[in-house]
């Protein structure tokens, strides 16, 4: 499947929600989806779009600490249709690159729940703390750090 991964543009809010539901409550749970939708409209740092033609498969943002240093991965989903298929890699492996090309960011943290923190493993992530029902109950916060 031939993808293409551009920038958040405010005519992708509908259908974000949209995927969004759709890995509800796999993924995440209903009371997340007002953050979401919270965080899209006030479009803070780097928001990329996954697309293959005209299809919206998929999102990944990234937003910069205060710090100077530290760039944090946020909201990243794939329509479940696709799931398993390389788009979540390609994104992430896309955002990645996006950081590295800014000297200044030595760290990338991702807050990520038990039902994902294996696929930021294999991206090269190590998690540095688990808080029991942190998101919903029985979605647990994964915090994950990656070194540059």
């Amino acid at each position: 499947m031939l993808t293409h991964i551009r920038p958040y543009s405010p005519g992708d809010l509908n259908r974000l929600l949209y995927i969004f539901d759709l890995n509800t409550p796999q993924y995440f749970d209903p009371s997340e989806r007002a953050g979401f939708e919270n965080y899209l409209r006030t479009a803070e740092g780097d928001n990329f779009i996954v697309e293959s033609g005209a299809k919206l498969l998929g999102c990944g943002g990234v937003c910069y600490e205060s710090d100077g240093s530290t760039a944090v991965f946020a909201w990243a989903m794939i329509h479940p249709d696709h799931h398993g298929k390389g788009l979540g890699r390609q994104l992430c492996e896309y955002r990645l690159q996006r950081i590295r090309s800014q000297p200044h960011l030595k760290w990338v943290i991702v807050r990520t729940s038990q039902l994902t923190d294996g696929f930021y493993r294999k991206m090269g992530f190590q998690l540095k703390k688990v808080e029991k029902d942190y998101w919903a109950k029985g979605y647990d916060l994964y915090y994950m750090v990656m070194e540059l």
